[in-house]
């Protein structure tokens, strides 16, 4: 039997077990399922003994735990494999949003619905199920392979740089492959070469020891709200661009290649703009919408406070006003660098009768951007020509994955994604689902990837 013929064969069961795995409500962000995240590494330990990974075992670190397996028997002559991906989930509420309940993991129209469906528990069970059938169809795998699986993902990894750090060894590979990420459509891969990195910062601004009577004191101190909101629209011009001092001074521009590639994936402005509800689109000047998305970094309000937030008016001068804002960034930018810059100019522009601060908040990854010509890249994409019938397309994406750059800094590789999710799937959001149609394209799409690596 092949391992297609094998794939066919127990594609029911493979379904029912994805389900299986979905219906653990593994929300690393909520102390409440610290339990069931483990439950789900658990579950995915016992699912890799039985597709014949070796030394397979859970791993602690300081927060959620790692699952890591091996099948490396190929021989020293062929490449060592990293696969990648993640068995935690965001939060599900609001949960009367769902049309079903969030893990109940019911299939409908060709499609499983639940939280983690899509990401990432369908995408990183594939390489596993691929890995079975190679190995009970003909007892071996083309490569030497690494599964490296974690609980945490979703809050940001972070406590997976010192349990890399600490595992580099045991993690080195030829070669990473990422089961976390997405194709552009049913019918049209794609290969994501830029990841955004992240760094977010709160700016709090005080004036008088406490809230004061609007009438008695206002004109005769200053209002933090009104310095607030002169400190943020300070922070951009009104074209859109970036105005804090040196925040672009490390970004690698677009070559023309670049605004090639990117220009090759379709975008329909227009339908974007109807789409989203907004009067027309806006940033920087001097690069395209498509181009700003993927390829140029941000600085954006996420939140703002102070002062009476009830019905009504209250007749208070505040004592403080806070902002919270995020900053997507892009090779080489770095989060460390970006949040002094933030920070000195926040310094720097606070009004006379004020003062302001700064404060990091969690949630830090460095940008990812793979090279030109990276070697199993270039294999990914011939893989996926073969399976799609078509070429991918080259893309970046406004999203992180902290873990890449972690990687890449300790083992010195940068990570492809090969995942098969699409961005319709509702994602983070209620009524998420997986398609069993990529479910099935991705088991193929592996084990010829596996295949041709060996080659």
């Amino acid at each position: 039997m092949s391992w297609s013929d094998y794939l066919d064969a127990h594609q029911l069961r493979f379904v029912e077990e994805l389900a299986d795995f979905v219906r653990i409500p593994s929300v690393s962000a909520s102390d409440a399922h610290i339990a069931d995240v483990q439950r789900a590494g658990d579950w995915v330990v016992a699912r890799m003994h039985t597709a014949g990974i070796e030394n397979v075992r859970m791993m602690p670190t300081a927060g959620h735990p790692v699952v890591y397996g091996d099948w490396l028997n190929a021989g020293t002559d062929k490449p060592t494999v990293l696969i990648y991906g993640h068995f935690d989930v965001q939060p599900a509420e609001p949960f009367d949003l769902w049309d079903t309940p969030p893990f109940a993991a019911e299939i409908r129209d060709g499609k499983l619905f639940g939280r983690g469906a899509s990401d990432d528990k369908g995408g990183m069970f594939i390489p596993i199920v691929a890995a079975e059938a190679l190995l009970k169809t003909t007892g071996k795998l083309p490569v030497n392979v690494k599964f490296f699986f974690e609980g945490q993902e979703e809050i940001g990894s972070p406590h997976l740089p010192p349990f890399i750090a600490a595992h580099g060894a045991l993690l080195k590979a030829d070669m990473i492959f990422s089961a976390d990420g997405s194709q552009w459509a049913e019918d049209q891969p794609q290969l994501i070469t830029g990841l955004k990195g992240l760094v977010a910062c709160e700016v709090i601004v005080t004036g008088a020891r406490s809230d004061q009577h609007s009438g008695q004191q206002g004109g005769g101190v200053a209002n933090p709200i009104q310095g607030l909101s002169r400190i943020i629209a300070s922070m951009k011009d009104a074209d859109g661009k970036i105005a804090v001092a040196g925040f672009y001074d490390d970004v690698i521009d677009l070559t023309a290649e670049d605004r090639v590639a990117i220009a090759r994936a379709p975008f329909d402005e227009m339908a974007y703009i109807a789409e989203l509800g907004v009067p027309e689109v806006f940033g920087e000047p001097g690069y395209t919408t498509r181009e700003r998305l993927w390829a140029r970094p941000t600085l954006e309000l996420n939140g703002i406070t102070g002062g009476w937030q009830g019905n009504g008016i209250k007749t208070v001068l505040p004592a403080e006003a806070r902002a919270k804002i995020t900053c997507r960034l892009v090779a080489d930018q770095t989060p460390d660098a970006i949040y002094d810059l933030l920070e000195a100019h926040v310094t720097a522009h606070c009004p006379k009768g004020l003062r302001a601060r700064v404060e990091r908040l969690a949630g830090s990854a460095d940008p990812f951007l793979l090279p030109s010509g990276h070697n199993s890249s270039s294999i990914a994409a011939s893989v996926l020509t073969e399976v799609y019938g078509r070429e991918p397309f080259i893309t970046r994406t406004g999203g992180s994955i902290p873990v890449m750059t972690m990687l890449l800094k300790e083992l010195g590789v940068h990570a492809t994604l090969f995942a098969f999710g699409l961005p319709d799937e509702n994602l983070h959001a209620p009524n998420e689902f997986f398609r069993l149609s990529s479910f099935r394209t991705g088991q193929t799409a592996y084990c010829r990837l596996l295949e041709r690596l060996g080659d």
